[in-house]
């Protein structure tokens, strides 16, 4: 990956986060409880009012897959 492509998404991050500091926190500590069996739930409210749902259980394949990412990122 192109680094001035990394340090662009790195300052888009650090934006995001001083604008919804509660979401970073969400996920880190929802991260620490999700695993086999785990039903996780999404919704969405467009400015217009229309509401998109779904969920999905958390197989160990996921796990899996999460585990791999986890790898590559440290």
């Amino acid at each position: 990956m192109n680094p001035m492509n990394i340090m662009k998404m790195k300052g888009m991050f650090e934006r995001f986060n001083e604008s919804h500091p509660k979401v970073p926190l969400f996920f880190r500590d929802a991260g620490q409880c999700i695993g086999e069996g785990t039903v996780v739930e999404i919704k969405v409210t467009t400015a217009e009012g229309k509401n998109l749902c779904t969920n999905m259980k958390v197989t160990a394949q996921d796990m899996e897959m999460i585990k791999q990412l986890k790898s590559q990122m440290m």
